[in-house]
């Protein structure tokens, strides 16, 4: 009895859209940012600052997270 050689398995499909660790690091990033939006509109400052202020930390904190996640 002869059996031929078994290949492996090929890939499964495609890999997931998002990684674990990508999925943390944005949901981190949009909780500070939502945290410093609040605070800021609590502050007095109108909405739009505020969205604006809590966009730009968030996006800040993106660099920051991936520093500090490895």
């Amino acid at each position: 009895m002869s059996s031929a050689p078994s290949t492996p398995p090929g890939p499964q499909g495609p890999g997931p859209l998002l990684t674990l660790r990508t999925a943390l690091l944005l949901l981190l990033a949009f909780v500070i940012g939502s945290l410093v939006a609040g605070l800021s509109y609590l502050s007095g400052t109108p909405v739009a600052g505020s969205i604006l202020s809590g966009l730009l930390i968030a996006g800040g904190s993106v660099p920051v997270l991936h520093h500090l996640i490895q």
